[in-house]
């Protein structure tokens, strides 16, 4: 049961990390530092937009339109943030 909750904990934190980096990628690619021509770019984009657009859309029909400013992302991060505290306060007495 401690292995599964410390993988839960690992899983929730790399997927942070996958967040972030679509975040910055789509950023770099928005300021034309990345050419999305690049296969390795594309690469990269497409495997993090599968991964975090599935979630990012279901928070996007819950947000006020906004323009061109998308806080999904953030919104996604403090979701996960949150789950991860309340694992470590809530879940963790019970298995240790």
């Amino acid at each position: 049961m401690i292995a599964i909750f410390y993988l839960v904990l690992q899983l929730l934190k790399l997927y942070s990390y996958v967040v972030i980096a679509n975040v910055i990628v789509s950023w770099l690619i928005a300021f034309n530092i990345l050419n999305t021509q690049s296969r390795f770019v594309f690469l990269i984009l497409d495997f993090t937009y599968r991964l975090t657009e599935p979630f990012l859309r279901k928070i996007r029909q819950f947000l006020p339109n906004l323009g061109s400013l998308d806080i999904s992302p953030i919104i996604l991060l403090l979701l996960i943030w949150f789950i991860e505290m309340c694992m470590k306060l809530y879940i963790a007495p019970l298995i240790f």
